[in-house]
């Protein structure tokens, strides 16, 4: 499969694979450092926006749920699982646009809220914060 299919295939699946993740410390340390922030509740969003050498435009997302709101690991993760789901599921405008413009969209999404709000809530601001992220980013 050449890398046109491969990039197309990857935007019409809804999927959320290694490369769309923020894993790497020195990418993590980058967005951090570099990235502007700002609250849209329940996250703490920080994006950072930054050209591409390599034909992967697209955006990459930190999800990070404070040990300090959620004392117990369950409730970490299954916050983690609703807003990676989410996003999933609505990230497709957002790889369009970076596609087109040639940019990487970091993202880190910090829950900020101490009650775990329900997936249909959770998904609603995830779809607001694409849009504000599309208009003022991209």
């Amino acid at each position: 499969m050449n890398e046109e299919n491969r990039c197309h295939d990857m935007m019409s699946r809804q999927t959320l694979p290694k490369e769309q993740r923020l894993h790497k410390k020195k990418e993590i340390e980058q967005l951090f450092e570099k990235g502007k922030g700002f609250n849209f509740y329940p996250f703490r969003v920080v994006v950072y926006l930054h050209d591409t050498e390599e034909n992967n435009s697209i955006p990459r997302l930190l999800v990070s749920v404070s040990k300090k709101r959620f004392h117990h690991a369950v409730k970490r993760n299954k916050v983690k699982r609703l807003v990676r789901e989410a996003w999933r599921k609505n990230k497709t405008q957002l790889m369009i646009r970076c596609d087109e413009q040639k940019k990487i969209l970091d993202v880190a999404l910090v829950y900020t809220a101490t009650i775990i709000l329900s997936y249909e809530e959770i998904e609603k601001k995830i779809k607001q914060l694409s849009l504000r992220l599309e208009n003022s980013y991209l």
